[in-house]
């Protein structure tokens, strides 16, 4: 596939993310059937809970990523911009989409250093797809997506589901863990695995910790439907057709991050996979996340201004800084140790 064709691709699937067409069928997220205990005497000022967290060595205002969204398509310059411009004035993470585009032509769709330049402190994320590291040149231009950006990691996203159902997609995936193992030797910075809404399973998980990962982030069903995305962009019926019985897919978010916990109980967890709001990443935080992500949950805005990802940002914080309120945690520390219930008809009781 060409690079025009790539960008093109890109570009489709922005169209498609936008217009709220890639919720998956049937189960979501998991989040929903679970609750925290609500604490009536919380014993704290609620301007003083403190949110800090870190991400790759690098400290946190709030444990926020704003996870990989975009790559080819040309808008990508200013979605970056808007992006980095609120992280840095938040104090939260970044994460860029899929740098294999901008590396392989001549437009690098404002994912060079002048990103670093627009963000300074926080932890700034290359990209590369998993499937790419079976390439020739898969070890250069892993290289080349930290250096390009000064970035402070490497995420390495892992797509089989989204590429299996793609007519132009990657098929052979023999040998992505190994190359997975190279990569982390060689490439200088901490790597971070991650799905793309299918989530990763426990067994998954300790492979790539025994490969060398420093964080995984689950990413996992209840968000953006890749498979929902190419059903929506496939010109033959019967590519559509494929697609779509896939769209729901994959690990909820919630059931994912607790088995990946429970597995590995120190690694640094991503929670992300269509977490809504601030209640949702304190419900992350209680069954193991250290940071939670968003992507298409801020798309819009990043579409519009950094005064638009900023005051989307500041919202989540805001719910986020409440649920730790009344739980009674002064920080996230604390939050980790609130009573998760269900929630739901089933938990219901006559007091």
């Amino acid at each position: 596939m060409s690079d025009s064709e790539l960008s093109k691709r890109k570009d489709d699937h922005l169209d498609i993310v936008l217009s709220r067409r890639t919720e998956p069928r049937g189960m979501g997220t998991g989040f929903d059937a679970l609750q925290l205990e609500h604490c009536a005497l919380p014993e704290l000022n609620l301007d003083a809970i403190d949110l800090g967290s870190a991400l790759v060595g690098k400290s946190l205002r709030a444990p926020i990523l704003i996870s990989s969204m975009t790559g080819g398509a040309a808008r990508s310059t200013a979605i970056n911009r808007h992006l980095a411009e609120a992280a840095q004035a938040l104090g939260i993470a970044m994460g860029v989409g899929s740098q294999r585009v901008a590396l392989r032509s001549g437009n690098d769709q404002g994912l060079t250093r002048g990103l670093r330049q627009l963000a300074p402190d926080i932890p700034l994320l290359g990209n590369i797809g998993a499937a790419q590291l079976l390439e020739k040149d898969g070890l250069d231009l892993a290289h080349r997506c930290v250096e390009t950006l000064q970035a402070d990691a490497l995420i390495i996203h892992l797509n089989p589901l989204q590429e299996a159902v793609q007519p132009e997609g990657d098929r052979n995936w023999c040998g992505v863990l190994e190359a997975i193992t190279r990569t982390v030797a060689a490439v200088g910075v901490p790597v971070v695995v991650k799905e793309v809404g299918a989530g990763i399973s426990a067994p998954v998980a300790l492979a790539l910790s025994e490969a060398g990962v420093q964080v995984i982030d689950v990413a996992g069903m209840g968000g953006t439907s890749w498979a929902a995305v190419e059903a929506a962009r496939a010109v033959r019926p019967l590519d559509r057709r494929v697609a779509e019985a896939f769209s729901g897919w994959g690990i909820p978010t919630a059931l994912g991050l607790q088995r990946i916990r429970r597995a590995l109980p120190e690694i640094p967890l991503i929670a992300s996979g269509g977490i809504r709001d601030g209640v949702d990443a304190a419900k992350a935080i209680c069954l193991g996340a250290d940071v939670i992500g968003q992507a298409a949950g801020v798309l819009h805005e990043a579409t519009q201004s950094t005064s638009a990802v900023v005051e989307h940002f500041e919202m989540l914080i805001r719910q986020l800084r409440i649920a730790c309120f009344c739980t009674g945690s002064a920080n996230l520390a604390a939050l980790r140790s609130v009573r998760v219930l269900p929630s739901g008809p089933t938990a219901s009781v006559i007091p």
